[in-house]
């Protein structure tokens, strides 16, 4: 406390009450106190509203009132000063209350001195003058990037900063009803346990923690805790600091497939050629032993053998196609006629209940490649869409030139900006299931029954592709299809490539709200249209795309909005948008979306489709395009 005196204001009808109060003061050992008396309720409430004391000693008895009510009246006015009750029997119930209430301290009567009463005025200044402090660090806190939140060793909830309720989508008032492990996936209680167990320990823990948001969506955090120990009347708590990691996760999950894919693929090309050399000798013995042996029965053995060495031979060419890409005669090829050859052999192969749909344009780029291995790979891709659609589907193949650019190599940690190449094929079939989509180019990895595959199809494809110095996307819905696009680089020829006309068209300040539950996509996108004179705000979804555009209706020329998102996925913004404003403009953007929700966004009046990754060249024309037909 500080050197200046405590105004205390007494509230009592009894004035012998007050004198011996006031002889009381005059004991006080540490506190200077200024003692105030007034008698009435009335004039109390005056007094009180002019907020020129430090503390209140309030009777619980005041004639037709009491000091309950006189209490909570001055709380719902706006008074900070701290109250303390007194009562003259003690009345348990009525010190509940008062607590309850919001006050301090209560103290009965016949049972007070100088001493108690010095205590009790003191541990009151003390207290307000902490909630002060707290206020001032929770002010700090609230501005703070990272998510910050107390519980208790009873894993409730105690304090919830602002950048919580972003992260985690709660309110603060949610927020406090919720436990600590609310935030964290069944799945993965454990890990709340170990580091609870370890805090207790040690004071401290720190790690990854998997986490759920209000809208059910998993993300990774970076979590710092510190127990804090017990103060006054206060337990111990747990003080959690919580970064958003997930997309550097995402992209370190990248990287590891890729270092890992090539790590199998160094194994496999080592063991390739013992295992040529074991195999060599045992075909060749068979071939022989074909031709020298009479006996009947063992003569039908020796094929088996032949085959079964043959089909292992077949397996080690594979695993060392997926190592590095066969060597072959590379040569400038135009695949719009391999392309069409494909087409030509799964028409008259595949299952009538399957719809073949292929869109080439005749100005395709040429690649270096080997023809023999490039239709390895689509007839790969086509064959797993077709057993993907057991009960018929469509099987879509398309192909486009494609200029990638800075802005689409930040949102593909393979992508270089250059030309490109890009097969697509789609298919409308069972779809791949997110917990095993990382392993699908693992060699011998496959969700086919047993016998029906050697789970080394994608892994083969994967290394053709890489050794032709392109690389893969994929996108797929479980039970919606699946989606795989190769990119391979096109040749810089005279002969088919033109220097392209690259023009992008500047914007004119509009303003453009970007929707996308991806920070990553929506800051690129942002820096992108910023970079040429758009104005931009972001929403991460669609509540609070629809906030935005509620606040800034009269300013947005256009949405670009994602179709795939948690708590209110793109139809169902794009309908609230349009509810509020039937002549919006709105651009959709999407990794993969099934048919049916892309005639239903076109149905509801979507100027155009933006597939991820998208160059800025693309997003800019597409923009343009809409906003100049408004």
């Amino acid at each position: 406390m500080n050197d200046r005196s405590i105004k205390v204001l007494l509230i009592d009808d009894d004035e012998d009450d007050y004198i011996l109060t006031r002889d009381w003061f005059s004991e006080f050992q540490v506190a200077a106190c200024e003692l105030e008396w007034v008698n009435s309720y009335q004039v109390a409430r005056k007094a009180i509203a002019q907020h020129q004391h430090d503390i209140y000693l309030v009777d619980y008895r005041l004639g037709v009132h009491n000091g309950l009510e006189l209490l909570r009246e001055a709380i719902d006015n706006g008074s900070t000063s701290p109250f303390i009750l007194l009562t003259g029997q003690g009345d348990r119930e009525i010190d509940l209350e008062a607590m309850k209430a919001g006050a301090v301290d209560y103290l009965e009567k016949s049972q007070l001195t100088a001493p108690l009463l010095e205590r009790s005025i003191r541990y009151a200044i003390e207290r307000k003058q902490t909630e002060q402090k707290i206020r001032q660090q929770a002010a700090l806190l609230d501005v703070a990037t990272d998510a910050i939140f107390v519980g208790d060793l009873n894993d409730r909830i105690l304090y919830w900063n602002q950048a919580a309720k972003h992260l985690y989508g709660w309110s603060t008032e949610e927020a406090l009803k919720k436990k600590i492990h609310h935030l964290c996936p069944e799945k993965k209680l454990s890990q709340l346990s170990k580091a609870l167990t370890t805090i207790i320990k040690n004071g401290s823990w720190k790690g990854e923690l998997a986490q759920i948001t209000k809208c059910g969506k998993e993300i990774i955090v970076e979590s710092r805790w510190t127990l804090v120990p017990a103060s006054g009347k206060n337990p111990q708590s747990i003080l959690v600091v919580n970064t958003d990691i997930t997309q550097k996760k995402q992209l370190e999950q990248q990287f590891l497939r890729a270092q890992r894919l090539e790590s199998i693929g160094t194994l496999a090309s080592g063991i390739t050629h013992d295992l040529n050399n074991v195999l060599a000798p045992i075909l060749m013995t068979a071939q022989l032993l074909e031709a020298q042996v009479q006996d009947e029965r063992y003569r039908r053995l020796i094929p088996i053998l032949i085959n079964n060495a043959k089909r292992g031979a077949n397996l080690v060419k594979q695993v060392l196609s997926f190592a590095r890409g066969l060597d072959g005669d590379r040569t400038l090829l135009q695949l719009k006629h391999l392309l069409i050859e494909i087409q030509q052999i799964i028409k008259e192969t595949f299952p009538k209940t399957i719809e073949i749909i292929t869109q080439i344009p005749q100005n395709l780029w040429t690649v270096s490649g080997d023809a023999t291995q490039l239709h390895q790979v689509l007839m790969n891709l086509c064959v797993n869409a077709r057993d993907a659609m057991p009960n018929g589907g469509t099987l879509k193949i398309t192909a486009e030139n494609l200029l990638i650019d800075e802005n689409y190599a930040q949102m593909h940690i393979e992508a270089q900006a250059k030309p490109y190449i890009v097969i697509t094929v789609t298919d409308t079939g069972v779809g791949i299931q997110p917990t095993i989509i990382d392993r699908i180019f693992e060699p011998f990895f496959t969700t086919k029954e047993f016998g029906k595959g050697t789970g080394l199809g994608l892994s083969t494809v994967l290394g053709i592709v890489k050794s032709h110095g392109g690389f893969i996307n994929v996108n797929s819905e479980d039970k919606r299809g699946s989606q795989f696009k190769v990119y391979l680089p096109a040749q810089d020829t005279t002969e088919t490539i033109e220097a392209p006309q690259i023009f992008f068209p500047q914007g004119n300040g509009e303003l453009i709200l970007v929707v996308d539950d991806e920070a990553a996509i929506r800051d690129i996108t942002k820096k992108s249209l910023e970079s040429y004179t758009y104005n931009v705000i972001t929403a991460r979804d669609g509540i609070e795309a629809i906030a935005l555009y509620v606040e800034h209706r009269d300013e947005i020329s256009l949405v670009l909005i994602d179709m795939v998102m948690p708590c209110m996925d793109g139809i169902t913004s794009i309908r609230t948008l349009q509810k509020i404003n039937p002549d919006v403009e709105i651009i959709a953007v999407s990794g993969l979306v099934s048919s049916d929700k892309v005639n239903a966004a076109y149905n509801l009046g979507v100027k155009a489709f933006l597939y991820k990754p998208f160059t800025a060249n693309q997003l800019l024309q597409t923009i343009k395009t809409v906003i100049s037909c408004h």
